[in-house]
């Protein structure tokens, strides 16, 4: 009868403190029992099953899918975001929603932030970041070269300029062609001390915000002049590339496609993704499903933000 008389009064402070909302002072105070045995005994109300921890996700929250694909993929976090219909336009939004909300709240003082200018759904997020007072960046880096049409070549600046003012960081440009006509071409570009200046923060990263790309260019990569020719392209297909991140190929099981072209590309290399303190993906949509499985074997992703189309078919 002792241990049945222990846990009656364990369940009934575990009621007054979870159910009742009282503080461990006031239920000491009550119950004529100090602070540290209210406090005992609660850990041992967890113990004893007594008290259950339930989460219970909202609706719109896919919590299941969220667990699965940091199991399977070795992620840290994994933001599976709701939308009404499988259509790229919808997901980007969506995506940029969420990711912003995520770098808000997590981003920490003095972080240097790597960014790969080229994608239209991290424009989105730069378009939902609302202006931080306390989490000051100290640079944001511009990842791959983004010389080209001169159009387009705005919203690569664009978009590193109004994250550098929204996050209190100095921008670091990279002002210079994403793929250049010849490796003689990209090592003279190379020379240039404000290129190299750029390019050293790239082992520095605290934290990468990437964007996956499939093998076929997006129609903003298309427009800017930054593309392969179509032996080129022939060349990764034969190769079993799948997809890229800043320019760097890689096939279906996440190994690295060697070609000519990485001769001829400025950006951040997998290499140096490795080293950053955390790297952030946004990426969604049928069209990309096979180049995002690709990229989450490469083994640099450590948060991946995607619809719920694009999750169900990366588990299947």
């Amino acid at each position: 009868m002792g241990r049945i008389n222990e846990l009656r009064l364990i369940a009934r402070v575990a009621q007054m403190y979870h159910v009742e909302g009282k503080r461990q002072a006031e239920i000491a105070d009550l119950l004529r029992l100090s602070q540290a045995t209210v406090s005992r005994m609660l850990k041992r109300a967890e113990q004893e099953d007594i008290v259950r921890t339930t989460v219970i996700p909202p609706p719109g929250t896919f919590a299941e899918l969220e667990t699965a694909l940091r199991d399977r993929y070795g992620l840290t976090e994994a933001i599976v975001i709701d939308c009404s219909e499988d259509r790229d336009g919808a997901i980007m939004a969506r995506i940029g929603e969420a990711a912003a909300h995520f770098l808000e709240v997590t981003l920490q003082p003095g972080e240097i932030i790597g960014v790969s200018s080229w994608s239209q759904t991290i424009l989105r997020m730069v378009d939902n970041i609302h202006p931080l007072r306390n989490a000051k960046a100290k640079h944001v880096v511009q990842i791959l070269g983004g010389m080209g049409d001169s159009a387009v070549q705005t919203h690569a600046t664009e978009l590193i300029s109004r994250l550098s003012k929204l996050t209190g960081a100095e921008p670091r440009l990279l002002l210079v062609q994403g793929i250049t006509s010849s490796r003689e071409a990209k090592l003279v570009m190379l020379a240039d001390s404000v290129v190299r200046e750029t390019m050293d923060l790239f082992g520095r990263l605290s934290l990468a915000i990437i964007g996956i790309g499939a093998v076929q260019p997006s129609e903003l990569l298309a427009r800017s002049g930054n593309v392969f020719s179509k032996q080129e392209m022939a060349q990764l297909h034969e190769a079993g590339a799948v997809g890229e991140i800043s320019f760097r190929f890689f096939d279906k099981d996440g190994q690295l496609v060697d070609t000519p072209l990485n001769e001829r590309v400025i950006g951040i290399s997998i290499e140096d993704l490795k080293k950053a303190g955390r790297v952030m993906a946004l990426a969604g949509g049928e069209s990309k499903t096979a180049a995002i499985a690709g990229a989450l074997k490469l083994g640099v992703i450590d948060v991946l933000v995607t619809d719920r189309f694009t999750a169900a078919r990366l588990m299947s």
